[in-house]
């Protein structure tokens, strides 16, 4: 067995050639043949007892070349790799040199290889102050919301539709005098203010009475998730069958007991403030951090090999399939729903891809470079947590020698963005 390396005319991209014994690709074959015999039917033979050379000579000298390839260059390829230091980041480009029987089996790999990251400044990059003050305007709006939460609502026959009511609508749209798909109800309800449905409708709805029918003509919006409608002018036919109204609870200390732990509404207050600058000061945490990143990556140079970026997508897709499949939905529906082929959907995350893979890129450079490590005791910290949030014992999870590297590999990147913001320049 025996590998020869050489650089090609592209950047980040090797060829290998590997030569691997005759007599091994011959014992590949063999090892086909004894698996896949039972399949093979030849006359004056049971189904599955033709010899070889029998087999051979019907179906033809090549027919367990494939198969015999698959099943000896993966492991010899993966070894390879790892002993000859390569940071692969494609898939191989094979092309097969020489494949017989009775012959060193000779075939090229072309891969791309991992990029070289020039790191301009990473400390002192300047970025704007993020912050997100509490105000009394979002306590506010958090109480109104545990009002409406624990409003009663009551009918009303005696006047029209208004602001904040809930109409109950039959409705059916169209578009150039034709239904569409998805367009029509019966007792709908609809709050008014809500801003659920296509802008302009509810703005219409306001006036009607009990009975009342109406055309209501609006225009979906541009960037409507079907295209078909998209930027289409709509009539819908809407019918008011009843009219309800919230009647929200009085905002007293009463109030706060019925909806919480606490006994006054002060108390309810500055609870609800709390939560709110604790989710805040983590968004504006989160958000300095994406800006300091942005600010490296733009003093920092690393050309991407394209094979980089299919597979950071792939691995994007793969994630939003195992997000889908918790709704019940697959990726083939999904692309319906949403009336993008495969590709569009590819194309729409290549710009997230090249993001995450230079972040991540600049992160282990900064790693290397600041020769950031994660020693036991924070790995073990780690791990007492996952078993606190998780309900595992600890000593599970720290035989997981994989987990232990990961949890590895992530605290050195919390270190290493810490590094970039602590170092920054921050400016109101």
């Amino acid at each position: 067995m025996s590998i020869k390396v050489e650089k090609t005319e592209n950047k980040n991209e090797l060829k290998l050639e590997f030569t691997i014994e005759a007599k091994k690709f011959d014992e590949a074959i063999m090892k086909v043949y004894n698996k896949s015999a039972k399949y093979f039917n030849v006359p004056g033979f049971r189904k599955g007892k033709a010899p070889f050379n029998i087999v051979e000579r019907m179906y033809g000298d090549e027919i367990f070349y494939e198969d015999a390839f698959n099943e000896l260059v993966p492991p010899i390829y993966e070894k390879e790799i790892e002993e000859n230091k390569i940071e692969a980041v494609s898939k191989p480009d094979i092309h097969i040199v020489n494949m017989k029987k009775g012959e060193d089996l000779v075939f090229t790999a072309i891969v791309q290889t991992k990029p070289e990251v020039k790191l301009g400044k990473y400390k002192g990059v300047e970025i704007k102050k993020v912050e997100y003050p509490v105000t009394d305007k979002d306590i506010n709006d958090e109480i109104e919301k545990m009002q409406n939460r624990n409003a009663r609502t009551i009918a009303v026959e005696d006047r029209p539709v208004k602001e904040k009511d809930i109409a109950v609508i039959d409705f059916e749209g169209f578009v150039d005098g034709k239904a569409f798909e998805g367009g029509k109800a019966e007792n709908h309800e609809l709050e008014i203010g809500s801003k659920t449905f296509i802008p302009g409708f509810e703005d219409q709805v306001i006036g009607m009475k009990i009975g009342e029918e109406k055309d209501i003509n609006v225009k979906f919006p541009e960037e409507y998730f079907s295209k078909e409608l998209a930027g289409k002018d709509a009539t819908f036919k809407v019918k008011v069958n009843g009219i309800k109204e919230k009647k929200l609870p009085e905002l007293d200390d009463e109030f706060a007991k019925d909806v919480s732990e606490f006994d006054t509404l002060e108390e309810l207050k500055n609870n609800i403030k709390e939560k709110k600058t604790a989710e805040n000061d983590h968004r504006a945490k989160h958000e300095t951090e994406d800006l300091a990143i942005d600010a490296v990556s733009k003093e920092t140079t690393i050309d991407i090999p394209s094979g980089m970026i299919e597979t950071e997508i792939d691995a994007m897709i793969r994630d939003m399939e195992q997000q889908l499949s918790y709704q019940g939905l697959n990726l083939e529906q999904y692309l319906q729903y949403i009336n993008q082929t495969r590709k569009e959907l590819e194309d729409s995350y290549k710009d997230q891809a090249i993001k995450n893979i230079r972040t991540r890129l600049i992160l282990e450079e900064i790693i290397k470079q600041e020769k950031i490590e994660a020693d036991e005791k924070e790995v073990s910290e780690k791990i007492k947590e996952m078993a606190k949030n998780y309900g595992r014992k600890e000593e599970d999870l720290n035989k997981n020698e994989s987990l232990k590297e990961y949890l590895q590999n992530s605290i050195k990147t919390e270190k290493a963005i810490d590094l970039i913001v602590k170092n920054a320049k921050i400016k109101k």
